[in-house]
């Protein structure tokens, strides 16, 4: 097995604090382009595969059938930061279903909106289903299992649902599953090396170039990621940041504990990442220098900056530190 590669130095003053290891690969429709760290590390790509657990929901018909917008195909996709448009959005989604917030099984979770969540402690309401980061993507289950007229408990990884989700991971992945964890919102999430990943990521970015049913759904979901940026994460998001500043369609996904992918339909490329430590400000820094690597992002851009080499600062605001990318992954 290849080590995992130097990816993100974090320095404090003139000193090396954290050294961020970890791997990269991007990809084309045949095979690796670059690699960083070890291709073959099987890992759990959490948050950054909804596209993938959105496909079934897609190739089924059921979105189709449901009337499903762009906006809500993104949202499916999203980790949205439970802001008032995404509360809004996925209840209306459930409502629209026949179906309401109990119906959910990902579990409450606080608002990361600032005014949204002070409001809430001054109203002393108590954060909710609909506030979770995956809701979205939990209605996208919800519609599909009404689709196929499962049961509701649609997180088991024996619910057509799931199996429907494996089905299309182990598609675009182009390999077998080794097994899944259990992801902070209930639902299964399967391993996969970082190469397949960044296979899968590939195969999204070229979805629009070929006709079958599940090519179509894929050339979608990419589309409507980055048709709507600020429904897949949130405002001052990375996703939602990097999308916009991109200078061609980027659909940009991060994933818990360190990774991210990323779909770039005109240079028909896929990315895949995981910082080792899992730090998330790690795997910023190096899905943005990736990016400006490939001319995507200019890192002459503030906002492209802010996530490139963040600056630490301490309470007072007084600088303390940077982050910045390793000179391998730049070069």
């Amino acid at each position: 097995m290849t080590a995992p590669e130097l990816l993100v130095e974090t320095f404090r003053g003139p000193f090396l604090e954290n050294a961020h290891l970890g791997h990269a690969v991007i990809s084309d429709s045949k095979g690796i382009v670059r690699a960083w760290g070890d291709p073959k590390a099987v890992v759990l790509p959490r948050s950054s595969s909804k596209m993938i657990q959105a496909l079934p929901l897609v190739a089924s018909g059921a979105a189709e059938r449901f009337r499903l917008t762009e906006r809500q195909v993104a949202l499916a996709c999203a980790s949205h930061q439970g802001a008032r448009d995404h509360v809004s959005a996925v209840s209306k989604w459930l409502s629209d279903l026949g179906l309401s917030e109990s119906d959910l099984r990902c579990g409450p979770q606080p608002t990361r909106d600032k005014k949204l969540k002070l409001q809430m402690i001054r109203d002393g309401e108590a954060p909710c289903q609909l506030h979770n980061n995956c809701s979205g993507k939990h209605a996208g289950f919800l519609t599909l299992g009404k689709h196929l007229g499962a049961g509701p408990e649609y997180v088991d990884p024996d619910h057509p649902v799931q199996t429907a989700g494996l089905d299309a991971f182990e598609t675009v992945t182009d390999l077998k599953s080794p097994g899944f964890g259990i992801d902070g919102c209930s639902a299964p999430n399967y391993a996969t090396t970082v190469e397949a990943m960044s296979r899968a990521m590939a195969w999204f970015a070229t979805a629009h170039t070929r006709d079958d049913g599940l090519s179509r759904a894929g050339a979608r979901l990419a589309a409507a990621m980055y048709s709507y940026p600020e429904m897949v994460a949130g405002e001052g998001r990375a996703c939602t940041v990097l999308m916009r500043a991109a200078n061609q369609p980027l659909a940009l996904k991060t994933g818990a504990d360190g990774y991210f992918t990323a779909i770039l339909p005109e240079m028909g490329l896929g990315i895949a990442l995981k910082i080792a430590d899992g730090t998330t400000v790690a795997s910023e820094s190096a899905v943005a220098a990736i990016l400006v690597k490939l001319g995507v992002l200019s890192a002459d851009d503030p906002d492209v900056q802010s996530f490139l080499c963040p600056e630490i600062r301490n309470r007072r605001g007084i600088l303390a530190g940077h982050v910045r990318p390793s000179n391998d992954l730049l070069s």
